[in-house]
């Protein structure tokens, strides 16, 4: 399959005219090869990552993740320099549906919103607009604010999100919500939005602590991982369905933070400094 055919599919859900200005969605890496056989799809273009794409036999790979949000130079021996390197001696293309595909909310990044069933939906920061086959315009942007279909604990809309930690901020997990605001990977900042559109909880990723501290809502923080991974992989299984001709594969990434339980310190009880 043509390479550019490839490309006008993946951009039908995620175009980069919604993308955000500070954003580098789009082609990574280009080849010389414009015959597409196979695609993986991966939410982060790590060594590894592009590693198993390669064994995977796929010519192509997608990307959530820009390579760089900003050019550099490849001098230094870094993960960076990894991937340019694998991919380039391959001949393989790389590119990365970002912003562009946060930006949909009808899209995979919607995933949890239509899992909790939300209704009177709203964009919470408008980047654009999408317009269907018909030419009907809908709003584009970040974030989704939405009514549950009947209240639900915070405790239920984790389980939903199929997280099992989060970090959770000025609410205890039975408190029971019945407007809730969703933006996966890193949507802390929207919190004043999502609270201004009555929104009870924000579901997001990478809350910083002084952001904690001046939260206008709660916010169950589920990392930046959990949603974003999954969404890819839905990505993944639309964009299997939508080129039948192509292989499409989904290469699943890791999340780079671990659990880990209290360790002992080699500084005994009886020494620690009291405090004052």
């Amino acid at each position: 399959m043509e390479l550019c055919e490839i490309i006008s599919t993946i951009e039908k859900t995620a175009p980069l005219s919604i993308a955000a200005g500070w954003d580098h969605s789009g082609m990574q890496v280009a080849a010389e090869r414009t015959l597409i056989r196979h695609l993986a799809v991966c939410l982060d273009p790590t060594p590894s990552s592009i590693g198993s794409a390669l064994e995977l036999g796929a010519d192509m790979v997608l990307s959530h993740h820009p390579l760089s949000l900003a050019p550099r130079f490849p001098d230094r021996l870094d993960s960076y320099h990894t991937v340019l390197k694998l991919l380039l001696r391959a001949n393989v293309p790389l590119y990365a549906s970002h912003t562009s595909l946060d930006a949909n909310p009808e899209g995979p990044s919607g995933w949890l919103a239509k899992k909790l069933e939300l209704a009177d939906t709203s964009v919470l920061e408008a980047t654009g607009v999408l317009r269907d086959a018909s030419g009907r315009e809908r709003p584009a942007g970040f974030g989704i604010a939405g009514r549950l279909p009947a209240p639900l604990a915070i405790a239920d809309i984790l389980a939903a999100a199929g997280v099992g930690t989060a970090r959770l901020v000025g609410a205890e997990p039975s408190r029971r919500i019945e407007r809730v605001a969703i933006c996966p990977g890193s949507g802390s900042s929207l919190a004043a939005l999502a609270a201004a559109a009555g929104a009870q909880l924000l579901v997001t990723g990478d809350l910083k602590y002084h952001d904690a501290l001046d939260a206008p809502l709660p916010i169950l923080d589920v990392g930046h991982f959990s949603l974003e991974e999954r969404m890819m992989h839905l990505f993944a299984q639309e964009l299997r369905a939508a080129l039948p001709e192509l292989t499409v594969s989904f290469v699943p990434s890791a999340d780079p933070f671990v659990m880990c339980q209290p360790f002992s310190t080699s500084v005994p009880e009886d020494q620690h400094e009291p405090l004052s």
